[in-house]
């Protein structure tokens, strides 16, 4: 029994809890500051449960991060997901990767136009969450009418279980489900798309492709110490709170494994690609040397 998360997840219910039952007494600046952090937070805690934390029970790991607080993401897809990309070779490759976010050179002008819609930071906080989510659910839409083995069952479990969420927020909260949505959903997928927009770069060397963001220790603590991504995919079944001891000792050969790819903070990272594009959104060609 690994105790922090186990307390990590008590204060993240207990916050999201609060922060729902009290939205009345709250101005919606500061609601949406505590909603968008509940949000990510308990995001970053499914990470945590997919990589067998904090029990040796995958049933009781679950059942602590199963419920569906962000209402659009199923916790099942999100682990397979989440498992085939660290189980790749050709990380941010998008026919290997499933969370690869570069275009294939066949995609289409839509695609693109979407994807430079939230090449830069500020598109992505702004637009990338209904961006994100929208293209999610016609991906998973077309998974069900296929008929693809599980997949509806998979959605008929998700949405029993958001049944119940929104009957705390209906009949017990009395709060508007756009509201929920506005000032929870949406900052909190936003948050989550920062900490995930510059941790991978199409890079020939595959080692070079995982970035580490240091000194964050308030958006660290949001993201469970997932900003030493380097660390984490070296050692992805290290539980969040023994990351930055592991990444303090290992600093120098993390860091020369993946090409120096660092950054001074996220404020490094705004300044950075605020405006700018963090890359070309179409993956580099085979050829080119990327595996």
């Amino acid at each position: 029994m690994e105790w922090p998360t186990v307390w990590l997840a008590v204060a993240i219910y207990a916050l999201w809890a609060a922060a729902t039952y009290f939205h009345d007494r709250l101005p919606w600046p500061f609601l949406a500051l505590v909603g968008g952090w509940v949000i990510a937070w308990h995001g970053s805690l499914q990470h945590e449960i997919i990589h067998g934390h904090p029990t040796r029970s995958r049933r009781l790991n679950t059942a602590l991060g199963f419920a569906p607080l962000s209402l659009w993401l199923p916790f099942e897809i999100y682990r397979r997901s989440h498992q085939a990309h660290h189980a790749t070779e050709h990380l941010t490759d998008p026919t290997h990767d499933p969370e690869a976010r570069y275009l294939p050179a066949s995609a289409s002008w839509l695609h693109r136009a979407v994807a430079a819609m939230q090449a830069t930071l500020l598109g992505r906080l702004a637009l990338g969450p209904v961006i994100e989510i929208a293209a999610f659910w016609l991906d998973e839409a077309g998974r069900v009418t296929r008929g693809e083995p599980g997949r509806l069952w998979l959605w008929i479990q998700h949405g029993l279980a958001v049944a119940v969420v929104i009957a705390w927020l209906a009949l017990v909260c009395h709060m508007p489900l756009w509201l929920y949505g506005l000032c929870f959903v949406y900052p909190g997928a936003a948050l989550s798309l920062l900490r995930s927009f510059a941790e991978h770069r199409a890079d020939p060397t595959p080692q070079h492709r995982v970035a580490v963001v240091e000194r964050a220790p308030i958006l660290g603590l949001l993201f469970l110490n997932n900003n030493l991504h380097a660390a984490h995919h070296d050692r992805p079944g290290a539980p969040w709170h023994s990351l930055p001891a592991f990444y303090k000792r290992d600093r120098e050969r993390l860091l020369n494994a993946n090409g120096g790819l660092v950054y001074d903070g996220y404020g490094d990272v705004v300044r950075r690609f605020l405006l700018k594009p963090h890359d070309d959104a179409t993956y580099p060609a085979s050829e080119g040397g990327v595996a």
